[in-house]
This record gives structure tokens, C-alpha cells and sequence, in this order.
């Protein structure tokens, strides 16, 4: 069913739900207001003569005491699930007067879906778009939008609370890279459901779920001292999740009603573009996902940011559509107006942005700092790229020191002492009187190395002094390559997921995308929605090789995404044994196809990296308190201080940890592009899908990977000697180190 009856119809689904929330919420309220009836009952009796003797008295002294324990203990789920903070997503709030286009066309949009307009508009650095109530105290209560003339809201009265509309959340990358007609019909459906959350019955029923999932989330916390208090805790968190268990059905059939009707009062706004609309949006997810994982992340890694993510998606989109022979299909869209044109100053807008997704996705600062500073793309291959590999190539070295591995290679000149990718090779080569390659080494004390073997410090400084130290946070936490991102979001159906109108949606068999929530329970009150967290994806072992500079870089991206993830808690002493030992075999199991003198190393670069990393944290170097720059590098808008709690960040994690494998795989590639770099003219670039590449006279260099894979795994240094030998490579030369 289409047009007012369908829409209708699915307004008094919802409110029939959301009636049910409420019915949850009035019987609880009766079982703690029975017993205290009872005892007004027993008392008026003895008063009145009617109800005397010693049982009747007895009963009376039982039920009054378990009456006022009941309400007590009603008094504190109700005051814990009243002054509870609801989860808000962090976002950077777009002011009227630095947009008054956008808002413009939000409130035209509004005006044609006679509904109520948005009481705001911000950004979020996702493809994802979604309405959100902010109305809650501790959040600060928006503007409120003002309503048109005449406009009526459906599906009952108006609404009896003096609440603002809710905010529109709006994903940045829709903004740069859809044109202004494509991105109104997107938030046609988004902005659809502002009228059925100003439902009175829908909105507290909204008000109660959200209040019971940040009730949850404040009894599970952690750090409560003493066994009264974690009693307390304990029996306020278990009547909370037996009211949320109690709505769980009825608010996702309440949200899927309000998607229903959403949807059908947007059909008469846009329909045709929206349908066209819609692959944007999905093209826009793959970009921006490749952008984060493969081009932002080594960034966030070296202590610098990319200061505009959604300029680089506009490139990595277009570099997407030639590489699929797309861009004739895309050219004639682009003569059109871009949604960007929306903004008074985008670029500003763009920095903060940016600097939210690296807080969001890595957990960096609020700020810029002498560690932590923006890059622009320009500087990237040599800011970033040049000095991630020659970071990384100095740890291997020192590594090697630390193992007692010559300097000097056999057949290189006499008096070389400096770090050269002959000696790396020479080590990891697997003599042939060798054992099996499958047994793994008992690592020994590390020999003193020999002093005239030792290391000259001006060819290789420690990393954790050298003016690039910031470089070496965080890699340990980190994978070399992530696990793909979910399908792209595609227009709000009923049918699909919970329903909830206030997303753009996801298409058939696709999970819809949910923005981040507070590590608690499994629910999530994301604009009042319930829904459960996501667990995080493992990363696909054949991504390996094109996370790679010589991996192939013309294959479409994939599409699974890793999903959100709050981060895990910190094991207790007593559990901390078990998960090292748990940790050690894992790594042994990965290390286990790789080669002896492989899995040392590959274990020592693991350790040190897990130094630098406890190291950074110390001294602060890149934390999420590191004071802020004397002078940030531009004027703009900023995240909201107020929607942060730094404590759970990153809220987004991209990666899980890398392996052993991926590490020294990683460490080898570095050395062998240093090398490039110093003996074959070879330059560092930026690929927009692939992220950091190589180019030889002005071409990628191709086939490095599956080379590299060899040595490692099997020990032969053949294929990637032959490589260097076509590429003119000197392995035997010394290379400069950071």
C-alpha cells in the first residue's frame, strides 16, 4: 500500500508498540506500588478495628518493611535511569549561518513533507545519515526549529512536551561527493521521520528506552569498590535488563513502523532521484572505506592526520571510477552543483571532520600537538609514506642488533657498517642444511653484539628519539591490513534491519550500519532506537598482499565491513596470565608456516613495537589528553566537547591487532622500498585506494608482495632478488634510516 493510507497505517503501528513500551514501563511501575498498597490496606484495617491480633500485627510490621524496601529500591532504578546520559554520537554540530543553504533546503524538504524541520544539522564522519534526540539534559537542548504555517503532524495531536525536533545527522562524505539534488533526495526519507517521533506516545516511549539503555550502562561500569556497592550495582543492572528485555520486540516493531511511514510520505519527494541516488551512496561507502583503511590509517599511525578525509574521497572515488571504467558514466554528473557548495567555508568544515574520524576511528587527540599535527596531500608520500618505511626499516635493524645479526654480509665491501636490505635477506635466506621451516625457534638471549660490529648511530637513531618518535605509536595495535567493510547502505525500507527510519538504510541482506554506543549490555539507544552491537570482523588473510606497495591495486575494493566495536575492557590481574598465554599461542600458530630465523624476528619486532608503544602512551604522545597545540593551524568549527567521553576512545577501532606474519611482512617491504628509494631513484606516492605506494620513473611498482611473502614464509630470497635485479636495486648499499 502507497500515499496517506500506507504512511497512516504505519503510525498507528508504531504508536500501537510504542503504547506497549509504555504498558512496560506502568506494570513495573504496579509491582513496586504493590506492596506498599498492601501495607495501606493492613494499616487502615488496624486502625479501623477490622484487622487486630497478633498475626494481623506481624503481617502488618512484614509487608510495611518490604513495601518501603521495594520503593526504595524503585526510588534508585528510577533516579539512576533518569540522571543516566543517553548515548549521543559525536558528531560536529553545523551552525545556520556557516550553512544557510543546507538548512534551507532541509527546511524546503520539510515544508513539501509537511513535517516538522530539523532543530539541527551536523556531520558524522560516515556514509550514513540518521535523526538523533538531543533533548536530554545533559546533551544541551537544541533550538528549536521553527514549523510552518499550518503544519499538522501525523498520526495524532500535537505533542504535549515542549521538545525540539530531533537533530539531522548528515554524513560528510554525501556532502562532498553528491550534487545538491542527490542529496536531497537521500535525506528526503531521513527528514520523513521527524513527524512520527513528534508522536507524543512514540517519544516517550523513545525517552524511556534510551533513559533504560544508559541505566544499563552506568550500573555495568566497572570500578566499583566494596561488595555493598557491586550489590547495589548488581541488582539495579539486573531489573534494568529485565525491563529492556521486557521492550526489545515491541521498540524494533515500533521503529519499523515509524520507517514505514517515513518512507511512504517521502515516495512523493524526489522518488526518481533518489532510486539514481542511492548508488552514490554505495560508492561513497567504498571510497571512504578504502580512504580510512588504506590511506588515513598509516597516517593516524605516524602522529599526523589527514587534515581534509573528504577532499581524498573525491579523489578516491573518481580513481574508483576509472579503474571500474566508470567515469563516462559518472562524468555528466559532475558539471552538477556539489552538495558542498552547501557550506560557507567547507574546507574548515572538512578539517574538523577529518580530525573527528581520527579521534573516532584511531582515538587521537582533541587537538593539534607537536605530536600530533595535520598533513595535507601534498605532503603525504613525504611526510607519511617516506617516513613510515624508513621508521619501520630502522626497528628491523635494531631488532637484528638486538639478535646478534652481523652488520656486514659476507659479500658486501669491506668497512660497510651501515643498515643494508643484504643483510635483512641474508638472515631470513633458510640455509639448506636448515631444519623444516614449520618448527618454531626457542628465542635465546640476545648476544652482545661485537663492538666492532656495532651499530653507527648517526646511520640508524633510535626511533624513540628521533624527531619522528610520534611515528612508532600505535603500531602494535594495528593490523596491516584490515578486514573489508559491510555493503553500502541503501535507501530506508520498512523491511530492512529494525526499521528505523532515521537512517538512510541498508539493502537486502545487509546489516544495517549502526554509529558507535558506549560498551554496556547489548543495546543501543542511537535516536531511540534499540538494536545490539556488532562484534568485530578478523581480517581476511588474502588482503594481505594488497595492503602491500607492489600489490595489485586494480581490483575493486570488497565491501565487508568491519563493524563498530566499543573497545574491550582491561583484563584483571588474575586473568592477565591466561590472556598472554592465550596471546602466545595464537602468535605460535601464525609464525608456525614461516621460517625459524622468521619467527625470531617477527617476535622481537612484535615486542618492540609493544615498547614503543607502552613508551608513547607514558609520556603521552598521541593520548587522547595531550594538550592542544599553542596555535591550531586553522580557525573553524570543532567536534562537540560535550558528546566525548575519552575514555572509550577509539569508538570505531578499524583493525584488530596485526599478527606476527603481517609485522615482519610489513617491516621487510619497508626495508626493500627504502632501498629503492636510496639506490634506484624510486619515490614514494600516494595511492587514493591502496594507499602508500612506489613508482619507478613514474609507474607503481608491481609484484613486490607475493616476493616478499616468499622470503618470509619459505625463506627464499629467489623471486625477490630477481625483482630487485629487473628494478636495478642494490641491496648491498647502506640506505638512510629516520
Amino acid at each position: 500500500m502507497t500515499g496517506t493510507g500506507g504512511e497512516e497505517m504505519g503510525v498507528q503501528a508504531a504508536r500501537s508498540r510504542a503504547l506497549a513500551v509504555l504498558r512496560v514501563r506502568s506494570r513495573a511501575l504496579a509491582v513496586a506500588l504493590l506492596p506498599a498498597a498492601a501495607a495501606v490496606i493492613l494499616l487502615a484495617g488496624g486502625a479501623t478495628g477490622h484487622l487486630t491480633g497478633g498475626v494481623w500485627d506481624a503481617l502488618r510490621w512484614v509487608v510495611s518493611v518490604l513495601a518501603l524496601l521495594v520503593l526504595a529500591a524503585a526510588a534508585a532504578v528510577a533516579l539512576v535511569v533518569a540522571r543516566a546520559r543517553p548515548a549521543v554520537t559525536p558528531t560536529v554540530t553545523v551552525d545556520e549561518e556557516s550553512a544557510p543553504d543546507l538548512y534551507g533546503m532541509v527546511r524546503d524538504l520539510a515544508d513539501r513533507l509537511d513535517v516538522p524541520a530539523p532543530s539541527a544539522i551536523a556531520l558524522t564522519p560516515d556514509c550514513d545519515s540518521w535523526l538523533e534526540d538531543r533533548t536530554h539534559p545533559a546533551h544541551g537542548r537544541p533550538p528549536p526549529a521553527a514549523e510552518p504555517d499550518g503544519a499538522t503532524l501525523p498520526g495524532g495531536p500535537a505533542p504535549r512536551r515542549g521538545d525540539a525536533a530531533p537533530v539531522l545527522v548528515i554524513g560528510s562524505p554525501f556532502l562532498w561527493w553528491m550534487r545538491v539534488g542527490e542529496l536531497r533526495a537521500v535525506l528526503a526519507p531521513v527528514v520523513a521521520g521527524t513527524g512520527p517521533s513528534a508522536h507524543p506516545d512514540i517519544a516517550a516511549a523513545r525517552r524511556f528506552i534510551r533513559g533504560l539503555d544508559a541505566a544499563a550502562a552506568v550500573v555495568s561500569a566497572g570500578g566499583r569498590r566494596g561488595p555493598l556497592s557491586r550489590a547495589v550495582h548488581g541488582g539495579l543492572g539486573r531489573v534494568v535488563r529485565l525491563l529492556l528485555r521486557g521492550c526489545r520486540v515491541h521498540a524494533a516493531e515500533m521503529e519499523r513502523g515509524v520507517a514505514w511511514a517515513a518512507a511512504e510520505r517521502a515516495q512523493a519527494v524526489d522518488y526518481g532521484v533518489r532510486i539514481v541516488a542511492q548508488e552514490q551512496v554505495g560508492l561513497a561507502y567504498a571510497g571512504w572505506d578504502r580512504l580510512l583503511t588504506r590511506v588515513a590509517l598509516p597516517a593516524w599511525r605516524m602522529g599526523r592526520w589527514p587534515a581534509r578525509l573528504d577532499v581524498g574521497v573525491v579523489a578516491a572515488l573518481t580513481e574508483l571510477s576509472r579503474r571500474d571504467r566508470l567515469a563516462e558514466g559518472f562524468a555528466s554528473r559532475l558539471g552538477e552543483r556539489p552538495a558542498c557548495d552547501l557550506l560557507e567555508e567547507p574546507g574548515a568544515m572538512d578539517e574538523a571532520v577529518s580530525l573527528l574520524a581520527a579521534r573516532l576511528f584511531h582515538g587521537g587527540p582533541s587537538g593539534a600537538s607537536p605530536d600530533w599535527s595535520p598533513v595535507g596531500w601534498d605532503d603525504y608520500p613525504e611526510e607519511v609514506v617516506d617516513r613510515t618505511w624508513r621508521t619501520d626499516a630502522a626497528r628491523l635493524h635494531r631488532v637484528l642488533d638486538a639478535l646478534g645479526v652481523r652488520r656486514a654480509a659476507g659479500h658486501t665491501a669491506p668497512g660497510t657498517g651501515g643498515p643494508t636490505l643484504a643483510r635483512v635477506l641474508d638472515h631470513l635466506t633458510t640455509p639448506a642444511d636448515e631444519a623444516s621451516p614449520g618448527a618454531l625457534p626457542t628465542p635465546a638471549p640476545a648476544a652482545a653484539p661485537d663492538p666492532a660490529e656495532a651499530p653507527n648511530p648517526a646511520a640508524a637513531p633510535d626511533p624513540a628519539t628521533a624527531p619522528g618518535a610520534a611515528s612508532t605509536r600505535a603500531h602494535a595495535a594495528e593490523p596491516a591490513e584490515p578486514a573489508g567493510r559491510a555493503e553500502p547502505p541503501g535507501s530506508a525500507e520498512p523491511a530492512g534491519g529494525d526499521g528505523s527510519v532515521t537512517r538512510t538504510g541498508s539493502p537486502a541482506g545487509a546489516a544495517p550500519h549502526r554509529p558507535p554506543a558506549p560498551a554496556h549490555g547489548d543495546h543501543d539507544t542511537r535516536g531511540g532506537h534499540l538494536a545490539t552491537h556488532p562484534h568485530v570482523a578478523q581480517p581476511d588473510a588474502a588482503h594481505l598482499e594488497a595492503d602491500l606497495p607492489g600489490g595489485d591495486s586494480d581490483d575493486p575494493p570488497g565491501h565487508r565491513r568491519a563493524t563498530p566495536a566499543t573497545p574491550a575492557a582491561a583484563p584483571t590481574p588474575a586473568a592477565a596470565p591466561a590472556v598472554d598465554e592465550a596471546d602466545d599461542e595464537a602468535d605460535d600458530d601464525d609464525l608456525a608456516g614461516t621460517t625459524a630465523r622468521g619467527a625470531a624476528l617477527a617476535a622481537g619486532l612484535s615486542a618492540q613495537l609493544a615498547r614503543e608503544e607502552a613508551e608513547a602512551s607514558v609520556t603521552g604522545a598521541g593520548a587522547p589528553d595531550a594538550p592542544p597545540a599553542a596555535a591550531a593551524p586553522t580557525a573553524g568549527p570543532a567536534p562537540d566537547p560535550a558528546l566525548w567521553d575519552d575514555r572509550a576512545l577509539p569508538l570505531l577501532p578499524l583493525q584488530p591487532p596485526r599478527t606476527g606474519r603481517e609485522i615482519l611482512t610489513a617491516h621487510v617491504t619497508a626495508m626493500v622500498c627504502c632501498a629503492a628509494m636510496d639506490t634506484a631513484g624510486a619515490v614514494p606516492a600516494l595511492d587514493w585506494l591502496d594507499g602508500p605506494s612506489l613508482l619507478f620513473d613514474g609507474v607503481r611498482a608491481a609484484d613486490l608482495a607475493p616476493s616478499v611473502l616468499t622470503l618470509v614464509e619459505t625463506g627464499d630470497p629467489g623471486p625477490l632478488r630477481t625483482w630487485m635485479t629487473e628494478l636495478g636495486i642494490r641491496p648491498e648499499k647502506p640506505v638512510r634510516l629516520v
